[in-house]
C-alpha cells in the first residue's frame, strides 16, 4: 500500500488466527508516511510539525516524548501554531503567523487506481500480506475523483477552535484497506456504512470506488462540511446518504429493517452526544454497538474496522471484543496501532485499531 509499513509488536509472523483461538496474538503497527498533499515533517517535545497541502501547522502531540530532529528555524516555518486550553487538548486557539485561507484543498488519493497500471507484487515487512498497488496522484493533482487527472478526492481543511483540520491522514491505510475490500464485491453494488463519519473522507473514497455509502454523524456541522467535500470532489452524483442521527439508534433500526453492508467503519469518540442529547460512552456502549453492527454484515465479502482515539486503553481489549462479537464468522483479524512516520524521523502513534475480513 502507498506509504504503508506493517510490523508486529511481538515479532511473531503468524497473525491470522481463529476468533476462538485463546493463544497470545501479535499486535501490529501500521505506519504511513503520508501522501502527496500530506507529510509529517517532524515531531518532538510534545508537538508535531505537519504539512496539509501547502499549509504547515504546529500542533500538540503529547506522545512525542523525544527531541525534534529539525532546528527551531525549521519549525518557525509553520503558518499556524495551536495552543490547547485547559485539560481538553482538542480545544484551544490557533496563532496565525502567516496568511492562511479560510478553506484550502487537500487531495487524498483514491486507491487502487482504476487505470490498469501494473505494480510489482510484494510482502509488507512483518506479519501481514498486502497488495502494494500505488494510486495515481501527482503531489498537486486536482480533478474529478473518477477521472484520469489527479485521481483523488478533495478534502477542505480549515482552522477552527479545535486542533484538527477536518482530515485525519493516519487513516490512509484503513481507507486503502476499505477500497480493497470494496473491490472484492463482484455480484452486487458494494454497500458501506460509515459510523461517526465526521467530514467524510472515507465516505467519499468509498463512493469513488463505486460503493453505495451511508454516512452517519451526530454533528450537523460535520455533515455540512462533508457535503462541501463531496461538491469539491465533483462527486455530486455519487450515492451517499448523509444521515444526522445517533449511531446506536440508527444501527438498531437497520438491524430491525434487515439491512446489510459489505464494509462497516466504526470510529467512535470516547464520550459524545447524539443530535437529541443521547449520551455515548465508549466503554459502556461499544460492545452493544458492535454486536448490532455484526448483524448488519453481509453474508459474503464482509469486513469491519474499528478505530479508537485518545484513550487510556490497550489495543488488546478492542481485539478481544471484536473477536467475541464476530465469533463464528470465521475470517481474519488484525489489531494494533496506527502511526505516522516523518520521512527522516520518528513515528507518532495516533490510534488503536482492530479490523476483520470474512
Amino acid at each position: 500500500m502507498l506509504g504503508e509499513r506493517v510490523h508486529s509488536l511481538t515479532g511473531c509472523t503468524d497473525s491470522i488466527m481463529s476468533s476462538r483461538d485463546a493463544q497470545p496474538r501479535p499486535l501490529h503497527v501500521i505506519e504511513t508516511t503520508g501522501f502527496g498533499d500530506y507529510a509529517l515533517i517532524d515531531s518532538g517535545v510534545g508537538r508535531k510539525l505537519e504539512r496539509f497541502g501547502t499549509i504547515i501547522v504546529d500542533r500538540p502531540e503529547p506522545q512525542a516524548l523525544w527531541q525534534p530532529k529539525l532546528v527551531k528555524a525549521d519549525w518557525a516555518q509553520a503558518h499556524a501554531v495551536f495552543s490547547a486550553s485547559g485539560e481538553d487538548e482538542e480545544k484551544g486557539k490557533w496563532r496565525i503567523d502567516k496568511p492562511v485561507p479560510e478553506n484550502w484543498a487537500v487531495q487524498v488519493p483514491v486507491y487502487p487506481s482504476p487505470l490498469g497500471e501494473k505494480v510489482p507484487e510484494g510482502r509488507m515487512r512483518g506479519a501481514s500480506r498486502h497488495s502494494p498497488l500505488t494510486p495515481v496522484l501527482s503531489p498537486r493533482g486536482v480533478g474529478d475523483a473518477r477521472g484520469e487527472k489527479g485521481h483523488s478526492i478533495t478534502m477542505l481543511c480549515r482552522m477552527q477552535g479545535l486542533w484538527h483540520l477536518g482530515l485525519f491522514p493516519e487513516q490512509l491505510p484503513h481507507w486503502q484497506w476499505m477500497q480493497e475490500r470494496i473491490a472484492t464485491v463482484k455480484d452486487e453494488t458494494p454497500r458501506v456504512l460509515n459510523l461517526f463519519a465526521y467530514t467524510g473522507a472515507a465516505s467519499l473514497l468509498a463512493a469513488a470506488a463505486s460503493a453505495d455509502v451511508t454516512h452517519l454523524d451526530a454533528s450537523k456541522k460535520a455533515i455540512s462540511w462533508g457535503r462541501e467535500n463531496q461538491a469539491a470532489s465533483k462527486l455530486d452524483a455519487a450515492k451517499i446518504r448523509w444521515i444526522l442521527d445517533d449511531a446506536a439508534k440508527f444501527v438498531a433500526r437497520e438491524v430491525r429493517r434487515g439491512k446489510t453492508y459489505h464494509v462497516i467503519l466504526v470510529d467512535p469518540p470516547k464520550f459524545g452526544r447524539g443530535p437529541e442529547g443521547e449520551v455515548w460512552d465508549l466503554f459502556t456502549h461499544l460492545p452493544g454497538l458492535l454486536k448490532d453492527c455484526a448483524q448488519l454484515l453481509a453474508p459474503k465479502h464482509a469486513s469491519m474496522v474499528l478505530t479508537v482515539y485518545a484513550i487510556r486503553a490497550s489495543a488488546l481489549a478492542f481485539d478481544q471484543v471484536m473477536r467475541q462479537t464476530l465469533d463464528g464468522r470465521g475470517g481474519t483479524f488484525e489489531t494494533g496501532e496506527l502511526a505516522i512516520r516523518a520521512k527522516n524521523g520518528f513515528a507518532v502513534p495516533t490510534s488503536l485499531y482492530s479490523r476483520w475480513a470474512a
